[in-house]
C-alpha cells in the first residue's frame, strides 16, 4: 500500500485544497506504480501548529513566513 505523510502548516489548506492536494498525490502513485495503487493509496494531510517547525535549528512562525 502506498502511504505520504505530508506535513504542512496549520490554516493554511481549504477542504478543496486539501483534496487537491490529496488527489495530485495518489495520482502520482499511480502514475508510478499503476491503476492497481488508487484504491490503496492512503495520503494523511497532519497540520503543523504555528511555531512546530524547526530548519537549520531556527523554530519558524507564521511571522517569519510572511503570513501573519
Amino acid at each position: 500500500m502506498p502511504f505520504a505523510n505530508l506535513k504542512v502548516p496549520a490554516d493554511t489548506l481549504t477542504p478543496e485544497s486539501k483534496k487537491k492536494l490529496v488527489d495530485a498525490v495518489t495520482d502520482a502513485f499511480a502514475d508510478v506504480y499503476g491503476e492497481r495503487a488508487r484504491a490503496t493509496t492512503l495520503v494523511i494531510v497532519d497540520e503543523v501548529p504555528d511555531g512546530g517547525w524547526g530548519v537549520g535549528g531556527n523554530v519558524l512562525t507564521a511571522e517569519m513566513l510572511g503570513r501573519s
